[in-house]
């Protein structure tokens, strides 16, 4: 019998990342540093190697900090043999940023049987607001679950 997905987020935390490291972790740089269910906080370091055109932090970068924050906090809630799809991501930037460690905390708001909503924030290392996420999940099972 397959382990809860919360098990295996718990030893991906304690660096255990066997069949659950996503490659995008890698190549932006991401970590994740908490989780608890329906929780999870990711960390990045910010330096120009992540910049757009103007020099601040690319928003598509944000939006994968939060959207991995938000995915692995819905992820922590399912059930042996389920999974899960993004059916709508909405964020909100609020300042630019430079360079500087951020911080996004993800959180389930309310998860019914088929459709959840999960919302995070990701914050500079003052602890200053920079972006606002929020996406609706699906919950998928049986053969729409099957190999995701």
């Amino acid at each position: 019998m397959p382990e809860e997905m919360y098990d295996v987020l718990q030893r991906a935390l304690k660096g255990d990342l066997t069949g659950v490291k996503a490659p995008i972790a890698d190549v932006i740089g991401w970590t994740m540093t908490a989780i608890s269910p329906g929780r999870t906080t990711m960390e990045l370091d910010v330096d120009q190697r992540l910049a757009n055109p103007m020099g601040t932090l690319h928003g598509g970068v944000l939006c994968d900090l939060a959207d991995a924050a938000m995915g692995i906090a819905y992820a922590s809630e399912l059930a042996r043999g389920e999974s899960f799809t993004t059916l709508e991501l909405k964020i909100n930037f609020m300042k630019p940023v430079w360079r500087g460690r951020l911080r996004a905390e993800g959180k389930v708001v309310k998860r019914g049987r088929t459709v959840g909503l999960v919302e995070a924030d990701v914050l500079d290392d003052k602890g200053s607001l920079v972006a606002r996420a929020s996406s609706t999940c699906m919950t998928l099972r049986g053969d729409s679950a099957a190999g995701r």
